[in-house]
């Protein structure tokens, strides 16, 4: 079962989501943003200002999960101008970057993190992943400029969406089979296998 509004700020509560905004925040001092907080079956998370990484082309290399290298990432610079903190994804290339907010996820929850529209229409692509029972952590976050543009990607504003669903109890939860993703730190979470 989806869960609403209600359901979310109960278990916000219970921190299940911190920082949480209990209500769907569009402007910030006087300023719009991208929206994050609270929606009626779902939560907006934003993208922290603290990391975010570019896939680059080291000529010779291929990237290869099982031995990730992370010199195929560069660091990007924190942009700030009278819009926003932002950074920007250069035209059809990949970027990793890292949520505000921790989550921690009861045991009987799966996530589903999805694109809001506002992104998809500049085409920014933010990958469906999910957060699974009993999951703790700062989300890694992966996007796809898939426009022929250089895009800008606001820090502290809205990037994707949680869907929260319910399900019977599992057998093994995310945590007690020490998934290799458990608690993430608020900073990019490399491939691992």
């Amino acid at each position: 079962m989806l869960k609403n509004d209600k359901w979310i700020i109960e278990q916000a509560r219970l921190g299940m989501i911190a920082p949480f905004e209990a209500s769907l925040v569009r402007q910030v001092d006087d300023r719009p943003v991208i929206s994050y907080g609270l929606s009626s079956y779902g939560c907006d998370l934003r993208l922290a200002p603290t990391d975010f990484r570019v896939f680059r082309h080291i000529p010779g290399t291929v990237v290869n999960p099982k031995r990730f290298n992370p010199d195929n990432l560069e660091r990007i610079q924190l942009q700030t101008d009278e819009d926003g903190s932002f950074f920007i994804i250069p035209a059809n290339s990949y970027a990793l970057g890292v949520s505000l907010e921790r989550l921690r996820i009861p045991p009987n929850i799966t996530v589903i993190c999805i694109g809001k529209s506002t992104m998809a229409r500049c085409g920014i692509i933010a990958n469906i992943t999910p957060a699974e029972a009993s999951w703790e952590g700062y989300l890694t976050l992966e996007f796809s400029n898939a426009s022929s543009a250089d895009c800008r990607i606001y820090a502290n504003e809205g990037v994707l969406q949680l869907l929260f669903l319910e399900g019977e109890p599992c057998q093994t939860t995310y945590a007690e089979r020490f998934g290799k993703y458990q608690d993430q730190p608020q900073s990019v979470t490399l491939a691992k296998v």
